[in-house]
């Protein structure tokens, strides 16, 4: 899972960084608009936790660039004003949740697995594929009942995969997706090659079948067609 944080106080950005962090989640920082919109226009999220009030713009404008992209990340808002307008703006413009300052990072957190929940997995914790079943919450997999165990890269690749079940998705993409802006150091992509062969190696082992199917030239398809 792939966050984006917006927060212009630099403090509670890196704290709420690594937190998620520690949560084995992917996240992207930003302390401005600028810098927000710049992401948010070339790479996807699964969630975005949005301050109101930055140093060069509103980030309930943010929510227009989201719409603009058409991007499908759940939306929080942060926001310092216990508002009532705000909030309804907020949900109005397309956020999921609204939360207030100061919060415990516990119950930001419990905010964002129900979002992923409801907008992605019907609200359920546990994804099930054929004889895959994934806990999202405790970050297990199991395998005709088997558990197995990955690296964080290969459940990250896994979850990416089975979210985006029978489409086609390329090289770029999933290196972009678990390696977020360091893949633009990346002289090849090879490592997605290796990333992927594990992922099928594990579930082999474990009984399980090979979904991750090959498209020349195109990228790689998570299907049982």
């Amino acid at each position: 899972m792939k966050i984006l944080i917006v927060e212009d106080e630099k403090t509670l950005l890196a704290t709420i960084g690594d937190f998620f962090a520690g949560q084995n989640y992917i996240c992207e920082l930003a302390g401005n608009f600028m810098t927000a919109d710049e992401k948010l226009s070339i790479y996807e999220y699964d969630i975005i936790l949005l301050d109101i009030t930055l140093p060069d713009g509103n980030g309930l404008n943010l929510m227009k660039t989201i719409k603009e992209y058409n991007k499908k990340a759940g939306v929080i808002i942060i926001s310092a004003k216990n508002s009532l307008n705000d909030k309804i703006n907020g949900l109005d413009l397309g956020a999921d949740d609204y939360i207030t300052k100061p919060f415990e990072l516990a119950e930001l957190n419990s905010r964002v697995k129900a979002v992923i929940r409801r907008r992605q997995f019907n609200g359920n914790s546990i994804i099930k594929y054929n004889e895959i079943e994934i806990n999202t919450d405790s970050k297990e997999v199991a395998v005709c009942g088997q558990n197995v165990v990955f690296t964080k890269k290969e459940y990250d690749l896994l979850l990416f995969f089975i979210v985006n079940k029978n489409r086609v998705l390329t090289k770029e993409a999933i290196a972009e997706h678990l390696w977020q802006d360091n893949i633009d150091l990346a002289d090849n992509f090879d490592f997605v090659y290796t990333h992927i062969n594990m992922v099928r190696k594990k579930i082999k082992q474990a009984g399980g079948n090979d979904y991750i199917k090959t498209q020349y030239s195109m990228g790689y398809k998570f299907t049982d067609l």
